[in-house]
């Protein structure tokens, strides 16, 4: 359908249903139901909608079946003009639910800025959290959220994000659910910046109102902006390790602007945002956190350690790109790159400071395609062993690394020995067994480790019996959510009560369980 038959399209449907814009150039259907009510409700959930009738339903049938009651949600939908059937769903689901509250943008603006803007000033509830179009809630998810703000007082909680794929099940973000946490300083979760999309999540409405924090119109990092407002503007969040948000990656759900943006508009974005951040002076601790995100994750790990970059035949747009993005640090108070999660990525400015373009092709080309790394232990330090042949970048060290020494059967206990090296030796959690397709199914298993650094696990077969038939990822767990594989060589087996049980090496020579 063309422009000039989708707009006839248009017309037709504004005239059969009345549709009439007001001077903001937007319709408001069940605007009042509230205000004729005197009942407030507790929630409000903002839903933007592009062409979202595929999944549309299901999204909105995850908000009316809340079991914190439909009856205690404003549901706040603005379409931002799609040319399919969503308005036509929207509209049939407002004329059965007064409390679904339907917007339609005369133009559309091609980002979800607006839209959910326009959601957070007609919203009329304590709480604000948001659901993209193609999205879905757990049905406790909603009540979960509100209880706790409730009961903290906070002004922000997040909880579990399950991204849906064609390969399973994975969890999203891991420091923002790991553990269950009340009224803390979001700067007491280090990693609390590198995901700052809108799922999940759960605000006091004032918060964004008092403090006038909106969404940026732009069409890419509008979310990072947004939540970083928020994080800064928080007195004391929650977090809560309950599956909260469904995000839809399946194979069909491939056509969202994010995937159609060209890295040059990504990264022009992600600048702005730069900028925006250090305009605002923050205290350096707190600035240097919200910033490494844009500078390590944004800026080297997106550019350069993605597919795009090393298939590019014109890598020298990727190379300008960083170096608009290295401008920025000029305005800095200190090195930016002392705050680098992943040395590889110290690696990399270094290099790109030097010039040796070719070099950090060759770094990345590396890390992406050498399964098995090789690596070196230097006073009790790991490093792994770079394909760069001066000594400065030879060898580059790993915040952690534990390497299999045995494993076996006895007395009906399975036994692993396995040394650790690093910086967080005494901070080690556990030893974590994730389902590869589900990864909600995980068991945790307490481990010894002696002065030498070697650890010992011991799980009963009794324990492991429990277990559902599949194929188990085994991590070491540390710093509360961080996670290192289990470097291995060998394989063992055991046949216990009917099932196999084989503890194997994968092909990135880690340890791995597979019970059939």
């Amino acid at each position: 359908m063309d422009e000039k038959q989708l707009l006839e399209k248009r017309k037709i449907f504004e005239k059969q249903n009345n549709i009439k814009y007001n001077w903001e150039g937007y319709f408001v259907k069940n605007k009042k139901y509230f205000l004729k009510t005197n009942v407030y409700p507790k929630v409000t959930v903002v839903t933007p909608v592009y062409n979202a009738e595929k999944n549309l339903r299901k999204t909105i049938n995850s908000v009316i079946d809340q079991t914190i009651g439909f009856e205690n949600i404003e549901y706040i939908l603005v379409d931002d003009c799609s040319n399919d059937n969503s308005r036509e769903i929207l509209l049939e689901y407002s004329e059965n639910y007064s409390n679904i509250v339907v917007v339609f943008l005369k133009k559309n603006t091609g980002t979800p800025a607006q839209p959910r803007n326009l959601g957070i000033k007609l919203s009329n509830a304590d709480y604000i959290t948001f659901l993209d179009a193609d999205d879905w809630l757990d049905p406790n998810g909603i009540k979960v959220l509100y209880d706790i703000l409730e009961q903290t007082g906070d002004d922000y909680i997040v909880g579990k994000t399950i991204e849906m794929n064609s390969k399973g099940i994975k969890i999203i973000g891991e420091h923002e659910s790991c553990e269950e946490r009340r009224s803390v300083s979001p700067f007491s979760i280090p990693h609390i910046f590198q995901h700052l999309g809108p799922r999940a999540r759960m605000m006091r409405t004032k918060l964004l109102k008092e403090n006038k924090i909106k969404y940026p119109e732009m069409r890419f990092a509008e979310d990072k902006q947004f939540f970083i407002d928020v994080l800064i503007n928080c007195k004391a969040i929650s977090t809560t390790t309950t599956p909260i948000y469904y995000l839809n990656r399946l194979d069909e759900n491939n056509d969202s602007l994010t995937k159609k943006t060209d890295i040059t508009e990504k990264m022009e974005s992600n600048i702005a945002v730069i900028n925006y951040v250090i305009k605002k002076r923050l205290d350096v601790e707190k600035e240097k956190m919200i910033l490494n995100r844009l500078y390590e994750f944004d800026s080297i790990t997106r550019l350069f350690n993605r597919h795009h970059f090393l298939k590019s035949k014109n890598k020298n747009i990727y190379f300008k790109i960083f170096g608009d993005v290295l401008k920025t640090t000029k305005k800095l108070r200190y090195d930016f790159s002392e705050n680098f999660f992943k040395p590889i990525n110290k690696v990399a400015y270094e290099l790109f400071k030097e010039g040796r373009y070719d070099d950090i092709e060759k770094l990345f080309k590396w890390e992406k395609g050498e399964k098995v790394k090789d690596v070196l232990i230097r006073n009790q330090l790991p490093y792994v062993v770079s394909p760069l042949k001066d000594e400065k970048y030879k060898f580059i060290r790993v915040p952690m690394l534990a390497v299999f020494q045995k494993d076996y059967f006895e007395d009906n206990y399975y036994h692993l020995m396995f040394n650790v090296y690093g910086d967080y030796v005494d901070n080690v959690k556990d030893v974590l067994f994730v389902d590869k397709q589900n990864a909600l199914y995980q068991k945790n298993y307490p481990i010894d480790i002696d002065e030498n650094g070697t650890a010992h696990l011991m799980v009963s077969m009794e324990e492991l019996k429990n277990l559902p038939t599949s194929s188990f990822t085994i991590y070491l767990r540390y710093n509360d959510y961080e996670k290192t594989n289990i470097r291995r060589i060998n394989e063992n087996k055991i046949t216990y009560e009917g099932r196999n049980y084989s503890f194997y090496t994968t092909v990135n020579s880690n340890i791995a369980l597979k019970i059939k």
